[in-house]
């Protein structure tokens, strides 16, 4: 789906539809495409008015113990592994994961995990989510 800023509401909604009661959102792309951007409209539906931000140097932010957000660009999936954060996916809520890649993916998989991807491509003012189950 092609969405500008104003819609992106819209992929929040499909996301929700999909994972009702949380679950593990793997976000791929590039430098500003969007990642943080799609984390924020998402809290801002859950009503969580915390300042959400990347956590790009400190991995992982938690708002209100019902969104969790990492970001596994700076240290990579084995210090996300080290830090113990994938057996922190077992906690209730939605888990984004920014930079995940297919190694990530292959990790989750073997463990046992469900998960969403969705791949974001900028095109100008607008926006494409391919959104993978």
């Amino acid at each position: 789906m092609i969405k500008s800023l104003h819609e992106i509401n819209d992929v929040v909604l499909k996301l929700k539809e999909l994972l009702p009661r949380g679950g593990i959102i793997l976000l791929k792309g590039d430098l500003a495409s969007g990642k943080t951007t799609l984390v924020k409209a998402f809290a801002k539906e859950l009503n969580l008015y915390e300042d959400v931000t990347s956590p790009t140097f400190s991995i992982m932010n938690v708002y209100d113990n019902e969104l969790f957000h990492y970001d596994i660009y700076n240290e990579g999936i084995s210090k996300f592994i080290q830090n113990g954060l994938l057996e922190n996916l077992e906690e209730e809520g939605y888990h984004f994961i920014e930079w995940a890649d297919d190694t990530m993916s292959d990790i989750l998989e073997e463990y046992g995990f469900d998960f969403i991807t969705v791949e974001i491509t900028p095109f100008g003012e607008k926006r494409e989510y391919r959104i993978k189950k």
